[in-house]
Order: structure tokens, then C-alpha cells, then sequence
């Protein structure tokens, strides 16, 4: 019997937190004993916790991450809440266009004196959640293992500092082959730790969700839905997908509804933009929800619009009950989709993405042949936990 420990930060709606899930309801608790370490008991895949992962006790310095500094301050961490503060300052130096990535990576970093380490000693530790360091400095365990889930060469992170994190770890799994690539690239020094897992899928689980019933405003919607979930950030692309639509509608598309499920800190920009477009019946934001499977059945053509990925995990997922698929040509979307076969790649830009959709909408043909070749599909990959087993 092995003894793993998985580290990640909470169990808020997305396709990380979703990956996790598929992951441990695959697990094979016969030789395996997982504890589950999360910073924060918060987020609405709690519940979906399976019963036999042992969830550790919350602690309070790991949880004060996502606070803002005053309720850090207030609590009388004044120490870590200064941390926060000059991670925000030194990831301000510079010219970049998301700080938040080294902001992230400094603030983990500084704080790491003042956090309290975990006495269990494990056979494997996995950090399943960039940035690594309570696996990397706070855990014992024979073998370590950093889990990465973004294209690498699309964040701005101090290399140096990464590298000396990273250098903690035994094993970096990728979860795509062009994942690992970029990653590579920027880090080549630490090429021999790098293998991939891809994330774990569970066909089942979204078709059973899929035929729950929710409040669905899609549902008496007429026109050619589109669907994307996805987190309100600069890195998913909502911002060119509400552009992309405009730029349909001046073509004389009129017939297209276009719906986000998901949150994050750009939704009110993404509100704005979409009131300046003239959009407000078109292009609409669903928030968070815990079932996004019942809008994707809803929806025409699932679109993945994003300036980079290291795997969409809801394409894959959209792809399980058989819809057709247009993601933009980030550099890892080759190993996403197979161009043709079960989903369609389009230029990355405003215009890419509006006539990506508009050939998939005029050939209906060619989304009937997707959709087939996605039902006809095998998505279930559990052989992915044989690597890790290997390792272990």
C-alpha cells in the first residue's frame, strides 16, 4: 500500500478542479492511500469529493492566498499580509501583460518561512497546482511530482526563480505532449523530469450530468447557440469571442447566440464590452456553474477561443457528447484535436474565430461529420494513472 498525498488550492468551479476529480474517482484504492491536502475547503466540487480520499485539515496560512491583503492583515497574519504586498511590488517591475503569474510566484515564495510543514511522511507527493512550493519545501516524501496544466511560454514568470522550485521535484507531468514542448523550451535544463499524463476523462460522469435538468435559458433559444466554458480571464480569449460575434453580426449573421459559462475577475470588462458591441441579447455570461454539461448538450458548436492552453479540459468534454468543436490555434491545440476529424482549428485572432464559425455554420455537412466522429470516440483514457503507477 502507497501512500500519496495531492496538494492543490480548493475545489472551485473549473477544469483543473475538474481534471482533479476525474483523477481520483479513477484511482485504484486497493494499493493507494490518498490525502488530500486543499488550502482552502471552499468551492462547489467539495461535494464531489470521493469518500475514500482522506481530506487533510484546513490550514489557516495556506488558505490566506486568495484573500485580499486587508482580511490577511485583519486576521493577524501580518507577516504573510506583508509578503502579499511586496510580491505585488516587485511583480509590478517591468512590462508584462498578466503580472498576476509572478505576483503569484513571489508571494508563495516569501511566505514560505511562515508556513507550517506537514509532519506526515509520504511514499509520493504530488502538487497538482502551479506554483509548487508547499510540495517542494513543506512536505516530506520519497518522491515528489509538480503537475502542469498551461503552456509555459505564454506566462511571464522569473525563470531563475521557477527553475529553482522546479529543481524540488523528481517528476513535471504535462498534461499534453505540446505542453511538455513549450514547456521545455523555456526550461530546457529540466528536460529529463519532464513526462505526460494526460488529464484523466470520465465519459460517463459528463453524459450522466449532461441529461440532468437545470434552469437553462439556451433551451428556448431558436437561433445557432454557441457555447464556450471557461474561465473570465485574459488567457480564454472571451474578450475576441465577444469581438468575433460582432464582427458576424455585421456580416449579416444575425441567427447567432453566443453563451459563456463560467467567472473570474474580468467579468465586468467583459459586461462593458459586450454593452459597447451592442450585444446584450447575444452574447450572454451564465456565471458559475457546478453542472456545465446540460448548456453544452444545449449548444450548436462548442468554441474554445483561448490564447493559450495546456489541455482544455471542457474540449475534451464537449467532444464526449458528440459536438462539434472549433478551438483557436494556440500552440498546444494540436494535440487537443485532431484538425478535420473532431473538431476544427481556426486562426488565433478576431477574425479567425468569426469565420471559423462561420464555415462550420454554412457546412453542415462537415459539423455533421464532427459530431460522428466524436460519438464514434473512445475519450476514456484511465490508462493515463498506469504512468503514475510506474512511478510509484
Amino acid at each position: 500500500m502507497k501512500k500519496i498525498l495531492i496538494a492543490s488550492f480548493d475545489m472551485e468551479v473549473g477544469g483543473v478542479e475538474r481534471s482533479l476529480i476525474s483523477m481520483l474517482n479513477n484511482f485504484d484504492y486497493e494499493i493507494n492511500t490518498i490525502d488530500l491536502m486543499l488550502y482552502s475547503h471552499t468551492g462547489d466540487f467539495m461535494d464531489l469529493i470521493p469518500d475514500k480520499v482522506n481530506l487533510l485539515g484546513e490550514l489557516k496560512a495556506y488558505k490566506s492566498f486568495r484573500m485580499p491583503v486587508g482580511e490577511i492583515l485583519k486576521s493577524g497574519s501580518m507577516l504573510i499580509g506583508l509578503t502579499r504586498i511586496a510580491a505585488k511590488f516587485n511583480a509590478s517591475l517591468g512590462s508584462t501583460s498578466e503580472p498576476g503569474y509572478k505576483q503569484m510566484q513571489y508571494m508563495w515564495k516569501y511566505a514560505l518561512p511562515f508556513l507550517p510543514n506537514l509532519e506526515e511522511e509520504y511514499d509520493i507527493a504530488i502538487s497538482y497546482l502551479w506554483p509548487h512550493y508547499a510540495v517542494a519545501e513543506k512536505v516530506k516524501a520519497k518522491t515528489k511530482i509538480a503537475w502542469i496544466h498551461t503552456d509555459f511560454s505564454a506566462v511571464n514568470t522569473n525563470k531563475n526563480t521557477d527553475v529553482a522550485m522546479w529543481s524540488n521535484f523528481d517528476y513535471i507531468v504535462a498534461v499534453s505532449v505540446d505542453c511538455k514542448d513549450a514547456f521545455i523550451k523555456k526550461y530546457p535544463v529540466l528536460k529529463e523530469k519532464v513526462i505526460v499524463i494526460e488529464n484523466i476523462t470520465s465519459p460517463d460522469f459528463v453524459r450522466d450530468l449532461a441529461e440532468k435538468e437545470v434552469e437553462n435559458p439556451m433551451l428556448g433559444d431558436s437561433r445557432f447557440k454557441l457555447i464556450t466554458v471557461a474561465r473570465l480571464s485574459h488567457a480564454k480569449g472571451i474578450d475576441n469571442a465577444i469581438k468575433a460575434l460582432k464582427l458576424l453580426k455585421d456580416r449579416g449573421f444575425n441567427n447567432f447566440s453566443w453563451y459563456v459559462v463560467g467567472y473570474g475577475g474580468d467579468e465586468k470588462a467583459l459586461q462593458e464590452l459586450i454593452a459597447e458591441n451592442d450585444l446584450k441579447d447575444d452574447f450572454i455570461l451564465l456565471g458559475k456553474q457546478i453542472n456545465p454539461y446540460s448548456f453544452m448538450k444545449a449548444a450548436d458548436l462548442y468554441v474554445q477561443p483561448s490564447r493559450y492552453e495546456g489541455k482544455a479540459v471542457t474540449v475534451g468534454e464537449a467532444q464526449i457528447l458528440g459536438k462539434p468543436v472549433l478551438i483557436t490555434n494556440y500552440s498546444t491545440a494540436p494535440s487537443q484535436i485532431k484538425d478535420g476529424f473532431d473538431g476544427a482549428i481556426c486562426e488565433l485572432s478576431i477574425e479567425g474565430i468569426a469565420n471559423g464559425i462561420e464555415r462550420l455554420y454554412m457546412d453542415v455537412e462537415l459539423r455533421k461529420q464532427l459530431e460522428s466522429n466524436c460519438r464514434k470516440t473512445d475519450y476514456q483514457n484511465r490508462e493515463e494513472l498506469e504512468k503514475l503507477y510506474r512511478i510509484v
